[in-house]
């Protein structure tokens, strides 16, 4: 049997897939000399919690119905706040997915673990460094000293176009069926997508009276019938089916959210560094073929790229007050102590849910292992980018949307909570001296 996870999505065969805002794709092997996914050494969280389940420092405790989940995300200290539910029947497991045994998955900034009840695996996906998103399983069997194992039949549906060509995650807003015949479609959706596109498949517990497509059949014949009332509201999810074995009772609007930004910027973070490794590798070995003249092209287009989405300036507009978004499992909270403060008591992981997701449109994804240990040509042309439009340097009309205000406070939070933020991030309007621009290229 295939075991395709969808760590931080649905995955489906025979899909039919409708994707809006694409951008570029990495297009050479994963196997390329630069990368080596299947055969390079790894330093994933995954690589050191079996170390550690080897030795006897950690140990898994197995419980009825959930199993094994709850140690592994403490061992790997995912919050149980982040829960989200999916009951579109997808995955290698969808035989066993309903809107009455939904899938749930919960994640911190670098490891998502899926789990369905009565599943015979826990499924992990966990972000190397250098090599990208890495899939794992954990057998639900109890165990002496349980491992967990590699599965890289899961880049069948986790290495596409919609993962930036890379192994990745994404999120899917699945569409009812036209008929039992059709196809299924579904669409990408990340934080530029409007809300109203949302969902669809999805649980979602928290917020106010919104417009989404989540709460809803995506089968049978309720599948195209929405209540008079609009999309359905759940406070929790204890009232919609049995939640006996599940963690929470929720599937928190606010954790979607985070969770749909995080997915599409972790896959620009493994995108950005295969493309420099790759245009390095060419650089230095001319002489194995014609040289290509676009390699540095692509790296800077994907420098673009990625800037562009760390400082949110495509983000879809929230509807603000009075229906600001509030989530109800603890989430936000959860998210917003993880993260360095400044003096101000500010964090790049506060979040706004009232017209946009962070209050500090900065993704919070900038001070991981990811970003930090991109190569130094990758992190030269980010930092260049961002300081183009956070200084105003840029000002393409897509780039006002980051206010005066917006722009300062970003700097001052990247000054005092960043490591090895260059020296050119100065405080904006010319209060500090010494001010070094970036080297031009």
């Amino acid at each position: 049997m295939r075991r395709c996870i969808a760590a931080a999505a649905v995955a489906f065969v025979a899909v039919a897939v409708l994707s809006a805002q694409r951008g570029g794709w990495f297009i050479e092997s994963r196997n390329h000399p630069a990368i080596e996914y299947s055969g390079g050494p790894l330093s994933d969280p995954i690589v050191e919690l079996n170390r550690k389940l080897l030795d006897g420092s950690v140990e898994l405790t197995f419980e009825p119905v959930s199993g094994y989940l709850g140690s592994l995300l403490e061992a790997l200290d995912v919050p149980r706040e982040s829960q989200v539910s999916v009951f579109s029947p997808t995955s290698f497991q969808a035989s066993r997915i309903t809107m009455e045994n939904p899938r749930t998955l919960f994640f911190n900034d670098t490891v998502s673990v899926g789990w369905v009840r009565t599943g015979p695996v826990v499924e992990i996906a966990a972000q190397d460094p250098r090599q990208g998103v890495v899939f794992y399983t954990l057998e639900q069997k109890e165990s002496g000293t349980p491992q967990l194992t590699r599965n890289d039949d899961c880049l069948a549906c986790h290495l596409t176009r919609d993962t930036l060509g890379v192994p990745g995650l994404v999120v899917y807003s699945v569409a009812p069926l036209a008929d039992e015949r059709a196809y299924r479609d579904a669409s990408v959706i990340d934080h530029r997508s409007a809300l109203e596109d949302r969902w669809g498949g999805w649980y979602v517990t928290g917020g106010q009276a919104l417009e989404h497509k989540g709460n809803t059949p995506t089968e049978g014949p309720q599948a195209r019938r929405r209540d008079a009332g609009g999309t359905p509201q759940l406070a929790s999810l204890e009232d919609t089916f049995d939640t006996s074995g599940y963690l929470t009772p929720y599937s928190d609007v606010a954790a979607l959210m985070v969770l749909e930004h995080q997915t599409h910027m972790t896959n620009l973070l493994t995108r950005m560094g295969w493309e420099a490794r790759v245009a390095a590798h060419e650089a230095r070995t001319p002489d194995l073929r014609a040289p290509r003249a676009s390699d540095d092209d692509r790296v800077r287009a994907t420098a673009h790229e990625l800037v562009d989405y760390l400082l949110f300036i495509d983000e879809a507009p929230l509807p603000g007050e009075p229906e600001r978004l509030r989530g109800q499992s603890g989430f936000a909270g959860a998210f917003a102590a993880a993260g360095p403060r400044d003096r101000q008591g500010r964090s790049l992981r506060d979040l706004d849910l009232g017209t946009r997701l962070m209050r500090y449109p900065c993704s919070y994804m900038i001070y991981t292992d990811a970003f930090d240990e991109l190569p130094a040509e990758a992190l030269d042309l980010i930092y260049q980018r961002m300081w183009q439009i956070l200084s105003g340097e840029e000002r393409g009309p897509r780039y006002t949307r980051l206010s005066p205000a917006d722009r300062q406070a970003i700097v001052e939070i990247l000054r005092e909570t960043k490591p090895n933020l260059p020296d050119y991030f100065q405080p904006l309007g010319g209060s500090s001296s010494g001010s070094k621009d970036p080297p031009l290229r």
